[in-house]
């Protein structure tokens, strides 16, 4: 049972948690920025059973949700308000240990009111959409952009989620059409099924022959990065979420001779209170993206599930 050890920490007691592709990757030991050993879990929802003496703005029994972003605050990435790149960075189930537990300590600055009305489930999703937030707030996105969002799973949806709240035209692609059910209901102007068309040629189309204005790498493999170049118009924005080692064959002539800018997106940069507006104004809804619920000590089937191919699936949630 982890104690309270520093006036300003909380002890919160586990209630859902999300199972995130980052968390697969440690699991599986091919995280290239993961240390061992360690507890996974960073998208965690609890309920706050102890305060520190210094603890102010909570109370006993309140409804959280974790940030797994521990920046150092002097730094110079810190001090130009780009924390999420801090140079001594630390992520929660990447670096110290995350929220696969049944109880967990934190700093009262890294937890967050969960709305009322919200389920823990739901809450769930309010990290993930942090993400979301960044990579827009990266890309940034207008009304007037046209955004190819490449892969339609639970990353590019919220994605996809966050960029039409902007306005924004919104084309998003995959090799499962059940996901591309899923983007069209939330709003995606066009859905592109990677094995039934070519995908260059049908945003050719879509664009008048332009290509997109921003396009956003939710695959984030090797080839998946390579084609985004080839997706971006003159002067686009390309953002990447990827972790990958590998390197891309991407000459620089495709860059240079558009002026393509091409940026990464890491965690997130303060977007909870942002994210956190956006689910207390209704203006995210994310019921019907959690579509598996298991208790956590059947994470063992989880991750057998999120891994089987042939079951479609959304968000898989673990439940304390």
């Amino acid at each position: 049972m982890p104690v309270i050890t520093q006036a300003n920490e909380v002890l919160v007691k586990v209630k859902a948690a999300g199972i995130c592709g980052s968390d697969v990757h440690i699991y599986h030991g091919s995280s290239p920025v993961a240390t061992y050993p360690r507890v996974i879990g960073h998208e965690v929802a609890g309920e706050i059973l102890a305060m520190g003496d210094a603890v102010s703005g909570f109370s006993i029994g309140d409804r959280v949700v974790m940030d797994p972003v521990i920046h150092c605050g002097n730094c110079h990435q810190c001090r130009i308000g780009r924390r999420n790149v801090c140079r001594n960075l630390k992520v929660r189930s990447v670096h110290v240990d995350g929220g696969y537990q049944e109880y967990i300590v934190l700093p009262q600055q890294s937890v967050y009111l969960i709305p009322a009305g919200l389920s823990w489930e739901e809450a769930v999703m309010i990290e993930p959409f942090t993400i979301a937030e960044q990579v827009c707030s990266r890309a940034q996105v207008t009304e007037a952009d046209i955004v190819f969002i490449m892969g339609a799973g639970p990353v590019g949806l919220s994605i996809l989620k966050r960029a039409k709240m902007t306005g924004a035209t919104c084309y998003i692609s995959d090799i499962l059409g059940s996901r591309l059910a899923l983007a069209s209901s939330y709003g995606a102007d066009a859905v592109i099924h990677a094995k039934q068309v070519d995908v260059q040629t049908e945003i050719m189309h879509l664009t008048d022959n332009n290509g997109a204005t921003v396009v956003i790498d939710a695959i984030c493999s090797v080839s998946s990065f390579e084609q985004a170049l080839t997706h971006v118009c003159a002067a686009g924005r390309v953002v990447t979420l990827g972790f990958a080692k590998e390197p891309s064959a991407i000459s620089q002539f495709s860059i240079t001779a558009r002026e393509i800018d091409i940026r990464g997106s890491r965690l997130h940069n303060n977007c909870f209170p942002t994210v956190i507006d956006h689910f207390k104004n209704g203006k995210i809804q994310v019921a019907d993206m959690i579509t598996h619920r298991y208790p956590f000590t059947e994470v063992q089937d989880a991750l057998e599930l999120i891994e089987d191919a042939t079951v479609e699936k959304g968000k898989v949630v673990l439940l304390f």
